[in-house]
């Protein structure tokens, strides 16, 4: 089992007194006051606000200047009134911060100056040290003191995803380059993950010891893999992050798009929370998450993205569906099935927090 301990301590000194904030509670598998809602990329493009403060400014830079980063994970906060901040990163912050080329192109996402492809790359890679991430922890001090109430979620991306970006030298839609390594030489793609995974896991403490209340660790291409190779080749690293945490006694949350077939193992490696993307109802994921006798465990998500350009009507019928369904877990954070498309209305967005707080829990 691996639900997280209501009663280890915590390694870093509690700052807020956070005890009956909503997400937390519903994370720890508690009841709480209302159903707590926080959107991915909630912080981003579909805010006017965001694309004044950014205007100018490269997305890399902007993630390490603590008070850009402050205000742009606060920017959704105050507008929505969401339950949570997730702090403004991306998924190659770390290797970028520990010296790997790396630019994140417009319209097209991070690009790999040098694609990380046999041991040699692999041996370079540089190792992450948390100094050099010291922008990204003062930022994190800055949400901390200026949050009130709403805690504060930390993000890394997953080993997985931070490969396949390395090995692929940018976004890819099948993993032909990953795939082929994991498989051909699986030696160096675990010796690759490993490193990656230690990345992740340093990056995740340096927010965690700045007062970051709980983690996301996001595996956003593993729906690409079978059951078989997530558990052979992904399910180790994963685990060496997430249980890297436990003393921290901080919610885990660990998401992926098209995951339903590998949820059992991604809460295997260390997830308090589940998250789940739209492809399967959220009561269905819990049914396949305790088919082995495990405890309902707490889920989050997962309304489709898609749908928040449709009709107010079916967004209202498909929020009500997922909160009802929600009710099967131990607890339910309600969410996206993954990010806030850029061109979203944010009234929308506000809405949809506003309708989810309204709902019974």
């Amino acid at each position: 089992m691996n639900a997280m301990s209501t009663s280890a301590p915590s390694r870093r000194r509690a700052q807020r007194d956070l005890s009956t904030a909503p997400l937390l509670v519903a994370a720890r598998g508690g009841r709480p006051s209302r159903v707590p809602v926080w959107f991915m990329r909630q912080a981003g493009r579909s805010l006017p606000e965001y694309r004044a403060l950014r205007e100018g400014v490269p997305m890399l830079q902007s993630c390490f200047d603590p008070e850009m980063l402050a205000e742009i994970t606060l920017q959704p906060v105050r507008r929505h009134g969401v339950d949570a901040a997730i702090l403004y990163s991306d998924i190659v912050v770390p290797p970028y911060a520990a010296g790997v080329g790396i630019e994140i192109v417009p319209g097209t996402g991070p690009v790999i100056a040098e694609p990380v492809r046999d041991a040699a790359a692999v041996a370079a890679l540089p190792e992450l040290a948390p100094e050099q991430v010291a922008p990204v922890a003062e930022g994190v001090r800055l949400l901390v003191e200026r949050l009130g109430d709403t805690p504060l979620i930390g993000f890394a991306g997953a080993p997985f995803t931070l490969a396949s970006y390395l090995i692929e030298g940018g976004p890819s839609r099948h993993f032909e380059h990953t795939k082929a390594l994991m498989r051909s030489e699986p030696e160096l793609w675990h010796t690759l993950a490993d490193r990656l995974a230690t990345m992740a896991l340093t990056f995740l403490k340096v927010q965690l010891d700045a007062g970051a209340d709980a983690v996301q660790l996001f595996d956003s291409w593993a729906g690409a893999l079978s059951l078989r190779e997530y558990r052979e080749f992904v399910l180790p690293h994963s685990a060496k992050v997430l249980r890297g945490l436990a003393e921290y006694d901080v919610p885990r949350i660990h998401f992926g798009v098209g995951t339903g077939e590998l949820l059992t193992a991604m809460r295997e490696a260390g997830a308090d929370v589940v998250g789940v993307d739209w492809r399967i109802p959220l009561d269905e994921a819990v049914r396949r998450l305790t088919a082995d006798g495990s405890p309902a465990p707490a889920v989050q998500g997962n309304l489709d993205p898609a749908l928040l350009g449709a009709s107010w009507p079916v967004i209202e019928a498909e929020v009500r569906r997922i909160v009802a369904e929600g009710r099967a877990a131990a607890g339910h954070i309600f969410n996206l099935g993954h990010g806030v498309p850029p061109g979203t209305d944010p009234a929308v967005l506000t809405r949809v927090a506003e309708l989810v707080h309204s709902l019974e829990p």
